[in-house]
């Protein structure tokens, strides 16, 4: 049956040995994308959360680093895209249903409001209009650090949509803690407690996830221990960990510590983005990742319906 999906020993074939997905067409920029645009939403929600507790050296360094992220991942989303007007025809709507849809305007939202407030702040003008941009900023923030997690499991693509109920976390605890490190690089150590935390609870969270995804992915996590994406996997846990370690064990009374921790944890935040990018690509390739999961709910159902 060389038209048909046939399994010979371990080997799964089908449609003239082509894959049944095809890879998706994003280009280098998305996991660039993906990490910077997390660096901007945390940021703004500790920016607010700092302007709250009035620490204000934190506040205005987590503003302007959030800013700066912001203002990168349009052009790395317009780059992937291929010509700047693609990306305002997608502001033309807002469709709820659509993650793309959704996202853009999350994006083009919170990456106007930051650096709006980013340039009240550094004039030290209009202070209302500030403090509505920076209001803006901090709401947007956490979908922004959320939707791209959606919008990757949105798709057909197995070890994405498969984990659609984990890759939403995942990209939270990351943007945390890569949030938490970007800041506290431009800080004192006596300066950077509530950054420092915030990076060692996310390195945290995001290494139980990124566990648990695997773990609920069953026979598909495979792709995060083999090839280009376990390779990553595994120098983004090594960075994370020692990243976090330097920073809860160090960090507070070493400058040092406290720089190499958080370039650590933004290495290890870069490369679970690119593993998770490859892992895709991965995983369309190999039917079995595709067909046997069908199988399994369609056995799934047949089960419930004799019942």
């Amino acid at each position: 049956m060389s038209d048909s999906i046939t399994q010979v020993g371990t080997e799964m074939r089908s449609y003239y040995g082509r894959p049944i997905l095809k890879e998706p067409v994003w280009q280098p920029e998305i996991p660039f994308y993906f990490f910077t645009g997390g660096i901007a939403g945390g940021c703004s929600v500790l920016h607010g959360l700092a302007r709250v507790a009035r620490h204000e050296r934190l506040a205005k360094t987590a503003l302007y680093v959030g800013a700066a992220a912001d203002a990168v991942s349009p052009l790395l989303l317009i780059s992937d895209l291929g010509r700047p007007e693609r990306f305002l025809k997608m502001l033309r709507v807002f469709k709820v249903t659509s993650p793309m849809s959704v996202g853009s305007w999350i994006l083009f939202v919170s990456g106007g409001a930051s650096n709006t407030a980013a340039a009240l702040e550094l004039l030290g003008i209009l202070r209302p209009v500030k403090w509505l941009a920076e209001a803006a900023s901090f709401v947007t923030g956490p979908p922004l650090t959320t939707y791209t997690g959606t919008l990757l499991a949105d798709t057909a693509i197995p070890v994405w949509h498969e984990a659609r109920h984990d890759l939403p976390w995942l990209f939270v605890a990351s943007a945390s803690a890569t949030a938490g490190a970007a800041t506290a690089l431009f800080l004192r150590p006596d300066e950077a407690g509530p950054a420092r935390r915030l990076a060692v609870a996310g390195a945290v969270g995001e290494l139980a996830c990124m566990e648990l995804m695997q773990h609920r992915l069953g026979f598909i996590g495979e792709v995060y221990k083999k090839e280009p994406a376990g390779t990553l996997a595994r120098v983004s846990k090594a960075c994370t960990v020692a990243g976090a370690g330097l920073l809860a064990l160090r960090g507070k009374h070493s400058r040092a510590a406290l720089v190499g921790g958080s370039a650590l944890l933004l290495a290890g935040g870069l490369a679970l983005r690119w593993s998770v990018f490859r892992a895709g690509f991965q995983s369309a390739k190999d039917p079995r990742y595709t067909v046997i999961p069908q199988r399994e709910r369609l056995d799934a159902k047949n089960r419930r319906s004799a019942t």
